[in-house]
């Protein structure tokens, strides 16, 4: 499945030189077996995420998990604890995995993302107990916990970070979204300092959504003649330049100098939906466009192998700015409101994430 080029032409390789880490994002037991070693060892991978509809798609291929399934049915559990009872130790092996990764890397690479239950994301106290649960029955020092962007859930995120937990912040649209996660996630940080906690093991992602922002607005855009038909393609790429670089300018400023005084690291920001959902779109579009200095990017395989076979690695992140200002000016001109856009999103995105649980929930009944 996977053939990786040489070192030296390997554009997964290049683009960690640039300061971006490779995730995939998907986890099965078929990875698990074999090749995520070997994207590791030859491709650099640093990390691996999931959701609902990942592990529905690999536990209903029944690639696995079949013996696990039907032992697990015999025993008077719910459904949702039949699915950690299958999730947890894969996240584990997958973690055991990257230690090398992460111990060489001082705690920079090696991670392993399992998300809280979807069904909770408009339930604060019921996000961050699910956090810790899943955190201590994990145990590795490289999982991340996944907390949905919600209003309701960042206080839930604000108290995991303070609790020394790794936190995947996902389900983010636009600029209204990280600025929210950036103050909570200061906010949970100075709570930590404050308690006489340390930080510089404390890491954390923020997972900002890409193809589904230009699916929704390329659609609105449609009925916008001439100036509208121009924007198409450009809106998701425009949001991250400019959400990045008010993400760098707030951290590097004197707003967190004591964070970073105190050891603390940067959240990074994370490119999630990197798959070109248009295909008249280059199907590396969210890779080649969005390489920088402390982000990562998450892969589905088919981008993934894409991207290693015709990437382009260069810093384009720290480009463009002028125009990707220009691009989100003129979408506000043409009427399209992109927090509204965002908002709308991040509903669609709880609904698919909770269609995906019951699915996968109705197959461990």
């Amino acid at each position: 499945m996977f053939h990786p080029q040489s070192v030296a032409m390997n554009p997964l390789l290049v683009a960690k030189s640039l300061g971006q880490r490779i995730w995939l994002d998907n986890l099965s037991r078929e990875l698990l077996a074999g090749p995520l070693q070997k994207l590791i060892t030859e491709d650099g991978l640093a990390g691996v995420t999931s959701n609902p509809a990942i592990f529905q798609k690999s536990i209903s291929s029944g690639a696995g998990y079949g013996d696990d399934l039907a032992r697990l049915k015999t025993q008077p559990l719910s459904a949702e604890q039949r699915f950690e009872a299958l999730a947890v130790p894969d996240v584990q092996r997958a973690c055991d995995q990257f230690a090398a990764s992460y111990r060489e890397s001082g705690g920079l690479d090696g991670y392993v993302s399992l998300e809280v239950s979807p069904y909770l994301a408009r339930d604060g106290a019921g996000t961050l107990a699910a956090a810790q649960r899943l955190w201590a029955a994990i145990d590795r020092p490289n999982a991340m916990i996944k907390i949905p962007a919600t209003a309701e859930s960042l206080p839930a995120f604000t108290a995991a970070i303070a609790a020394g937990i790794n936190v995947n912040v996902t389900l983010m649209f636009g600029q209204q979204h990280c600025d929210a996660v950036f103050e909570a996630y200061v906010a949970g940080l100075r709570q930590r300092l404050a308690s006489g906690g340390s930080v510089a093991q404390l890491r954390s992602v923020a997972s900002l959504f890409l193809s589904r922002v230009d699916t929704l607005v390329d659609a609105r855009l449609d009925g916008l003649g001439q100036a509208g038909q121009a924007l198409k393609g450009k809106v998701a790429v425009s949001v991250v330049r400019q959400a990045y670089a008010r993400w760098q300018a707030r951290w590097h400023g004197p707003e967190c100098a004591d964070l970073r005084a105190a050891g603390a690291h940067i959240q990074r920001l994370l490119w999630a939906s990197t798959g070109t959902k248009n295909p008249a779109y280059p199907d590396t579009l969210y890779v080649d466009e969005l390489i920088g200095p402390d982000t990562v990017n998450t892969l589905p395989d088919a981008t993934l192998i894409a991207f290693r076979d015709h990437g382009k690695a260069q810093p384009r992140l720290l480009e463009g700015h002028e125009q990707a200002a220009a691009v989100l000016a003129q979408l506000a001109e043409l009427g399209v409101d992109m927090d509204a856009v965002s908002a709308q999103l991040q509903a669609d995105g709880l609904k698919l994430f909770d269609d995906a649980f019951d699915k996968l929930l109705s197959l461990l009944a």
